[in-house]
C-alpha cells in the first residue's frame, strides 16, 4: 500500500508541476477556432471495452466516422477519439494528465478525481460559459436538478462562492440501479414461493443448498468482482430508515455506508449466509465480470445481483446463454430484503450520469464545449442511440425497437453510451415513448423488462446531495476503496464469533486511512440547501 501511495502522490505532483507551467501557455489559446476561420481539432476520451462479442475498435468504426463527418460539417471541428481502458480508466487518465497530454474532453464517475484535478489547478473553468449560447442546447437538455429544486443540473458542481464549474454531469434518463435475480424454475421445481422477506430469502437459499437443483456444483447465491455493488441490495435495507439528512450525508464516504446504523447488521447477515455455505465460497477469487457471470450462464447459480436489466442485454448473452444450456431456465428480478420498517428499501441512481471535464491542457476548450453542446441536440444523440432502421432498430407501433446489430454497426455499449456522453439511458423525446421504447428494446417479452424496472424502483431512494465543494477525499480515494473492499471481504468470510472484532478492527483502519478526514470535512461543510 505504501508503494501505491507513493506512486499516486508522484503522479499528482507531476500533474501539479505540468499545470503550473501550462496555465499561462493556454490562457491565450482558449478560443473555439484557429483564429483564421478554419477548422479546429479536439480529442475526446472513449472507453476501450475490448473486442469480445463482435465489438469494434472504439476509436475507428462506423459510429466514429459518422460523428466525425457530421461534427465537421456542423461545427467545423475535427475530432479524434482516445481510447482509455474501461476498468483501469482512473490510473490511465492520471498518467495522461501527468504526461501533459490528456484528451480535451475526459469523463469519470468519480467526483473525487475531479476534485483532485481541480485543486491542482488542472481543469478548465466552464462557469463563464454556462449561460452563454455556446452551451444553450446542453443546459436546456440537462434541465432542472431533481435533487436540488430551483437549480439547473448543469450547475451541479458549481462552486457557491466563485461560481466556477469544472465539470458538468450527464443526464441519467433511467435511475434504476441494481436488482437481485433468482431462478424461478428452481423455485417451481422445489415448490417454493418467490421470497418476499429476508428470512424467506435465507430459507430459499438453504433449500437450494440442500436439494441442489443446479447439480452438485449448485451455488445458492453468488457475489463476485464488484463486491460493494453486489452486496448493496442486501445490506442497504438494514440501514435505519429514520436517520437525518445530515447523518446520511456526512457519513457517506465515497458511496460507502459503513458508518450508517444498521449497515453492519447487513454485513453480519452476509457473514451468516457465507458460513452456512449459501454464498459462493470462492467469491474472493473472482476478479472479472465474466468470471462472475459464467456460472450464471452455466445454470448453477440460484440467485445473484447485477444491474437492473443486465441479464436481458443481448450483448452480454446472459439469459440467452443460460437458455441454451438449460432450455426451461427462468430468471426473474425479485425484491426480498426487508428493513426494520418492513419495506424493501434500496438505492437508485442519482439523476447524474458520467461527469465530463476539460483539462487545462486543452488547446481549444471552447471547441470542446461546442462538441458537448452538439451532442445535446436531439438529432445527434438520437441517431447515435437508435442507429439505422433495419440494422440497429425496427419501428414497432411507431416506436424504435432496438435490436442487436452485427458487423460494423454493432454498438459496443447499449445505446452507444460511450459516445453519447451527455446522457445515460435511452431518450425518445418524451417519457411515454421512452418507457415504451425501453421495454421493447430487448430481445425478451416486455413484461420481463417492466417487472425488472418496477422491482428496481420500488421504495428506491438516492443518497442525499449537498451542493458544496469537497476536496478532502482526493489523496485517500484509492486507499479507501481498496481497504473498504478488504473490510467487506474479511467480515463476510470470518467466523461468526469473530465478526464484531473483525468489523471493528477493519473499520478503525479504514477511518484512520482517511475516511475520518473526509467525514470531518463533510460535517464542517454540511448545510440544509
Amino acid at each position: 500500500m505504501k508503494k501505491f501511495l507513493f506512486v499516486q502522490v508522484t503522479v499528482f505532483a507531476l500533474i501539479a508541476l505540468l499545470f503550473a507551467g501550462c496555465n499561462r501557455q493556454n490562457a491565450a489559446s482558449q478560443g473555439g477556432t484557429d483564429g483564421k476561420g478554419g477548422t479546429v481539432k479536439i480529442t475526446v476520451e472513449v472507453f476501450d471495452r475490448g473486442t469480445d462479442g463482435g465489438k469494434t475498435d472504439p476509436t475507428n468504426n462506423e459510429w466514429t466516422k459518422w460523428i466525425k463527418e457530421k461534427l465537421l460539417k456542423d461545427e467545423g471541428i475535427e475530432l479524434e477519439f482516445v481510447a482509455v481502458p474501461r476498468w483501469e480508466e482512473t490510473p490511465a487518465i492520471n498518467n495522461l494528465m501527468a504526461a501533459g497530454n490528456p484528451p480535451d474532453i475526459c469523463f469519470t464517475y468519480m467526483t473525487e478525481l475531479i476534485a483532485q484535478y481541480r485543486d491542482l489547478g488542472g481543469l478548465f473553468d466552464m462557469g463563464p460559459y454556462i449561460d452563454s449560447p455556446l452551451l444553450a442546447d446542453l443546459k436546456a437538455f440537462l434541465g432542472p436538478d431533481p435533487a436540488l429544486p430551483g437549480r439547473d443540473l448543469i450547475r451541479r458542481f458549481e462552486d457557491p462562492k466563485t461560481k466556477s464549474v469544472y465539470a458538468v454531469p450527464a443526464r441519467r434518463m433511467n435511475t434504476a440501479n441494481a436488482n437481485m435475480f433468482i431462478r424461478k424454475d428452481w423455485l417451481d421445481k422445489l415448490g417454493l414461493p418467490i421470497p418476499a422477506t429476508t428470512e424467506e430469502f435465507y430459507r430459499t437459499l438453504l433449500a437450494f443448498k440442500q436439494q441442489q437443483p443446479g447439480g452438485q456444483n449448485t451455488i445458492p447465491y453468488s457475489i463476485g468482482n464488484d463486491l460493494l455493488y453486489m452486496i448493496t441490495p442486501i445490506c442497504y435495507p438494514f440501514i435505519n430508515p429514520d436517520l437525518s439528512l445530515e447523518e446520511r450525508w456526512v457519513n457517506n464516504v465515497l458511496g460507502r455506508h459503513f458508518l450508517l446504523p444498521g449497515y453492519k447488521e447487513g454485513v453480519r447477515f452476509m457473514n451468516r449466509m457465507y458460513n452456512d455455505g449459501l454464498i459462493d465460497q470462492k467469491f474472493a477469487l473472482i476478479k472479472t465480470e465474466e468470471d462472475y457471470l459464467n456460472p450464471v450462464r452455466a445454470g448453477i447459480v440460484g440467485s445473484f445481483t447485477a444491474n437492473w436489466d443486465k441479464i436481458y442485454l443481448e450483448n452480454d448473452h446472459i439469459f440467452s446463454d443460460l437458455r441454451k444450456n438449460i432450455p426451461n431456465a427462468e430468471l426473474i428480478a425479485f425484491d426480498p430484503i426487508t428493513g426494520s420498517d418492513g419495506l424493501t428499501r434500496k438505492l437508485k441512481n442519482d439523476a447524474t450520469g458520467v461527469f465530463m471535464f476539460i483539462p487545462k491542457t486543452a488547446k481549444n476548450p471552447e471547441a470542446a464545449l461546442r462538441y458537448l453542446n452538439w451532442l445535446a441536440r436531439y438529432e445527434n444523440y438520437h441517431f447515435l442511440q437508435i442507429g439505422r432502421e433495419g440494422v440497429n432498430h425496427d419501428i414497432v407501433d411507431g416506436i424504435p425497437k432496438i435490436k442487436a446489430a452485427e458487423g460494423p454497426w454493432i454498438q459496443n455499449t447499449p445505446h452507444n453510451l460511450d459516445y453519447v456522453l451527455v446522457l445515460n439511458g435511452l431518450d425518445l423525446g418524451d417519457p411515454e415513448s421512452t418507457l415504451r421504447g425501453l421495454a421493447q428494446g430487448y430481445p425478451w417479452p416486455a413484461t420481463m423488462i417492466e417487472n425488472a424496472y418496477n422491482v428496481a424502483m420500488t421504495n428506491a431512494v438516492t443518497d442525499p446531495v449537498i451542493p458544496v465543494t469537497l476536496s478532502a477525499a482526493g489523496p485517500y480515494t484509492q486507499t479507501l476503496v481498496d481497504k473498504g473492499n478488504t473490510l467487506l471481504a474479511q467480515s463476510i468470510t470470518c467466523k461468526p464469533a469473530d465478526f464484531d472484532a473483525v468489523w471493528e478492527a477493519g473499520l478503525r483502519d479504514w477511518l484512520n486511512s482517511g475516511a475520518q478526514v473526509i467525514i470531518n470535512e463533510r460535517r464542517e461543510k454540511f448545510y440544509l440547501p
